[in-house]
């Protein structure tokens, strides 16, 4: 060896190469010679044919099988990263740049740690220096292309997926409790499924989701236990209410595979028979409407956000605690707003006897057949008459109906309720009202439109302290008589007083007083 070559090879700077590999999925890992060893090979025969340059590869293995290049969140890669950052890798070499990564922002986090450290990398299959401004563009241009191509075949991937599903095939994900999945088909456990259909039976005889946990958790019922391709147990615990939601929500249950909101007839046999899942989901919109409406709280107020004062304002319910007596009233948004001045003005009008003025007045309106054919204006004789049937039916039991059903017709056929000086108006929505009744929206030809129909009912507003009493006028079929809760005691004490007046008439009557 001569002076210069020997000089040389002492100051060739040594370069540690460290080699990663990377496969989306786990197919082929388990053979004699697998994808990751191949990328390996290459790597380490590119390296040898660099030793001139002092290129050495390091021992440790940085082997990702089984992750998609989309993400940075890749054991294997991690490690690279972290030894990168320890200065102890000075240059990454990988069989093709979209083993490392197809993301153009994974990228560019990924060259500013290779920066930060002085350190590079090398695609076997793929010259480029990423050093220069020219090496940088290629590398860019070609990540682009990887990054379109995982764009490509993610959208294939989707298709292929909402294909299948509409042919009712089950694609994946942990099965319902009641099934197991055998060549990607889902078959019935008999022992779960009649757990499952237990718990469809007691929630409709029970209508709680709340009542049927509290059973279920007595009886020591838990969600199904499933063991994932990662070793990991998954569930096998008591249900929660929202697991419970759900599981009465899902349709694989009735033989039915769902894609973005489109059911589809599945190849699986189903759990729950038609019948029993429509009385249980009736029943879960029947709570819904309760929820929404306000019927399940535990003073419900009929009138709820239909009530408006003489100057526009929504009358807000509201209430008090006497000696331990309750009292629901119906106010003006003003009278609880923090604005004293504001407070001066405004209506207090007790619940109870406004609602049983509009309820009087509904009655009376359904058990008009008039005023029903004027709203419906049916063509059809049997229908009518069904219709006029059911509208007196549902008049004459309005005060034995659940209060979540009487909510729900205030609801449906009232649209506001003004309270004025003289007379209360109730702007009902006759179009509704076939509907309603009959349930056969369809018999409607007007149903489309949404006039209003305004029910008035005479009264006068008397002030009683901090409330405002109605008093309705006595000629009004719908007025209700009910004493004045005062004048009662009045009259009590002047009876009371006149009787001991008699008794005493040599008392003077200041004695008395």
């Amino acid at each position: 060896m001569t002076k210069s070559a020997a000089s040389t090879t002492r100051h060739t700077r040594r370069v540690r190469c460290a080699i990663y590999t990377r496969k989306s999925s786990e197919e082929g890992l388990d053979q004699e010679f697998n994808s990751l060893q191949a990328q390996r090979e290459a790597c380490e025969a590119f390296i040898n044919s660099q030793r001139h340059e002092g290129w050495v590869c390091l021992t440790e293995a940085y082997d990702d099988g089984g992750f998609s290049g989309a993400t940075m969140d890749r054991p294997a890669l991690q490690r690279l990263l972290a030894d990168i950052a320890a200065g102890r890798v000075d240059t990454v070499v990988v069989y093709k740049i979209d083993r490392l990564t197809r993301s153009l922002a994974d990228f560019a986090r990924i060259v500013d740690i290779l920066d930060q450290r002085s350190a590079s990398f090398v695609s076997v299959t793929q010259q480029f220096n990423t050093t220069t401004s020219m090496g940088r563009l290629t590398l860019n241009v070609l990540l682009s292309f990887a990054q379109f191509e995982r764009e490509v075949i993610g959208e294939r991937i989707r298709d292929k997926i909402a294909a299948s599903k509409r042919k009712g095939m089950w694609m994946g994900g942990v099965p319902p409790l009641g099934y197991r999945v055998e060549d990607r088909k889902l078959l019935v456990i008999d022992s779960e499924a009649e757990i499952v259909r237990s718990i469809f039976r007691r929630y409709a005889e029970l209508g709680s989701v709340r009542l049927l946990k509290q059973e279920l958790d007595a009886r020591g019922v838990n969600s199904k236990s499933w063991t994932s391709a990662s070793d990991r147990l998954i569930g096998g615990k008591p249900f929660s209410r929202g697991a419970l939601y759900l599981m009465l929500q899902n349709r694989t249950y009735l033989g039915e595979i769902v894609h973005k909101g489109q059911s589809h007839p599945g190849e699986h046999a189903p759990i729950i028979d038609q019948p029993l899942w429509d009385a249980v989901h009736s029943q879960l919109a029947d709570n819904t409407a309760e929820r929404s409406s306000g019927t399940r709280m535990r003073h419900p107020s009929l009138l709820a956000g239909m009530l408006f004062d003489p100057d526009g304002n929504p009358m807000t319910p509201t209430h008090a605690v006497k000696k331990g007596t309750r009292y629901r009233y119906y106010v003006s948004r003003m009278l609880i707003a923090k604005d004293q001045s504001e407070r001066s003005h405004g209506l207090r009008i007790p619940a109870a006897e406004i609602e049983q003025l509009v309820v009087n007045r509904m009655r009376q309106w359904l058990l008009d057949p008039a005023r029903i054919y004027r709203a419906t204006r049916l063509s059809d004789a049997s229908a009518q008459r069904r219709l006029l049937a059911r509208a007196a039916e549902i008049g004459e039991s309005w005060p034995e109906l659940p209060r979540a059903r009487q909510r729900a017709l205030v609801t449906a056929l009232i649209e506001r309720i003004d309270v004025g000086p003289d007379q209360i108006d109730i702007h009902t929505r006759p179009s509704r009202l076939g509907a309603l009744l009959d349930g056969a929206s369809t018999l409607l030809p007007s149903a489309t439109h949404d006039e209003t129909e305004t029910l008035s009912v005479p009264v006068r507003l008397r002030r009683s302290g901090r409330e405002i009493r109605m008093l309705i006028d006595s000629t009004d079929p719908s007025a209700v008589t009910k004493p004045d809760a005062r004048l009662v005691k009045l009259l009590i004490r002047a009876h009371r007083f006149h009787a001991a007046l008699r008794r005493s008439a040599d008392v003077p009557f200041a004695a008395l007083a």
